[in-house]
């Protein structure tokens, strides 16, 4: 069996196997490690966001092989949860738009370029958050939830790499087997 080749436009543009991951290519030294390992992980996930849905069509994105979760969670999911995340770790509680979008994150209906593009804003904007929260002492207490769960702003910055990559990683291997199926139809 051939395993389906990633889009064309996705690997020029956006994604080089020859290439480092993003926290061995040398980059953002000015930045704290701490913060500068996140901003690493979301650039990862953007790349193989890009790399591995980017050619999945509305349907697509949408569907549930096997029963498994559709990639447009796992992408709408990634983007929403960092803003919650980072929420927490700027020391606030969410606010009534943040809770009302995280019941919504497993409707279907969106189509594939806002789906992509929320990604898109959602990864900028948390990237200017962990930029503005790079020098906040990791160890600063934080509580998350209406029960204040206890954690910190470095577990919560933690938090929001290994979360995203999870989550990225599911939806690269739900677009993985879209693609095998898209390949075995044709």
């Amino acid at each position: 069996m051939t395993h389906p080749q990633p889009p064309a436009a996705a690997t020029a543009a956006t994604y080089t196997p020859a290439q480092p991951e993003p926290w061995l290519r040398g980059t953002l030294t000015e930045v704290p490690p701490v913060a500068r390992a996140v901003l690493h992980a979301l650039q990862l996930a953007q790349e193989d966001i890009a790399h591995w849905c980017g050619s999945l069509t509305t349907e697509e994105l949408h569907a549930k092989p096997f029963g498994l979760t559709p990639v447009a969670f796992h992408i709408r999911h990634i983007g929403r949860s960092l803003d919650r995340l980072l929420t927490y770790a700027e020391g606030h509680q969410l606010s009534v738009p943040q809770k009302a979008a995280l019941n919504v994150e497993l409707e279907p209906g969106a189509d594939a370029s806002l789906i992509f593009q929320e990604f898109s804003m959602a990864c900028e904007e948390a990237v200017l958050r962990i930029h503005a929260l790079a020098t906040t002492d990791p160890a600063q207490e934080r509580g998350v939830g209406r029960k204040a769960l206890p954690t910190t702003v470095g577990g919560l910055l933690v938090h929001c790499a290994d979360h995203t990559q999870r989550h990225t990683g599911q939806a690269v291997t739900t677009a993985k087997l879209l693609l095998a199926l898209r390949d075995a139809q044709s």
